[in-house]
């Protein structure tokens, strides 16, 4: 085994979800660094095509799509098997955060927005990459985010996206217990708090600063320290990990 963060992953191809966001773009960058063959997908082909355009090596795709639409997904699969000859890793990060206030300001389309984006896609689009994994022979890599509220169960208006991230963990489990037999490997990355919009808008500054507080490294995380932990479980020094959470939380939630 060559002993580098990305063993195993020169000329896979890998498919990375919410590819334009604060997280999605430096792992989608990690990724192609490591020598793999990118799908960078997220709702906005402008955006996509402008992460697409940093990316290191040739050969990568930037699709533009929404991942509710089951038919999109099945094209967008249906595609990178074509162009890629196979797809060893799906990194899926899209994900939507409809911020409320109190719990009594959630509605039913913020409940059905956020279950749908982030849990009903997801599983979906996994079930449908892994079919493509097993039809290769090949084994590979599923990689889920949720995030620190599927263990503290948030609060107030966030209680529907932590639910959905919940869910997440569930899906991750169940897969890698259903999926091993085929050597795929499920595994979820739950991040604490990180510098991306997602997390800065609109959000209260004193709670900010408690949250930092409640970290022992007395910070928030840049979005590129996510990537070395993606990376590192779709290589070939993960292969034995598996219905794994990754808490990279800054010590703020210990488990």
């Amino acid at each position: 085994m060559t002993w580098n963060l990305g063993a195993g992953l020169e000329g896979k191809g890998v498919i990375v979800t919410g590819a334009a966001g604060g997280i999605g773009r430096p792992v989608t960058q990690a990724f192609s660094a490591a020598g793999a063959k990118i799908m960078a997908v997220d709702v906005d082909q402008e955006a996509v095509d402008e992460v697409v355009g940093s990316l290191e090596g040739d050969g990568h795709i930037g699709v533009g799509t929404d991942l509710t639409d089951l038919d999109a997904q099945r094209e967008l699969v249906k595609r990178a098997r074509s162009e890629f000859g196979n797809v060893y890793v799906l990194a899926h990060l899209a994900a939507v955060l409809r911020r409320r206030s109190s719990i009594s300001d959630v509605t039913e389309e913020d409940w059905d927005l956020q279950l749908n984006v982030n849990l009903r896609a997801s599983f979906f689009l996994a079930r449908r990459v892994s079919e493509v994994m097993i039809e290769a022979r090949q084994g590979g890599r599923i990689i889920l985010f949720t995030s620190q509220g599927w263990w503290s169960g948030g609060f107030g208006g966030a209680i529907p996206y932590c639910a959905s991230k919940g869910g997440i963990v569930s899906i991750a489990r169940g897969l890698a217990r259903t999926l091993g037999p085929e050597q795929i490997t499920v595994n979820t990355v739950s991040p604490g708090q990180v510098a991306t919009s997602m997390l800065l808008t609109d959000y209260d500054p004193a709670l900010m600063q408690k949250l930092v507080e409640a970290t022992p490294l007395g910070r928030i995380a840049e979005p590129d320290e996510m990537a070395g932990t993606v990376v590192f479980l779709a290589s070939l020094h993960a292969g034995f990990i598996s219905g794994a959470t990754i808490n990279v939380s800054g010590g703020m939630l210990m488990y």
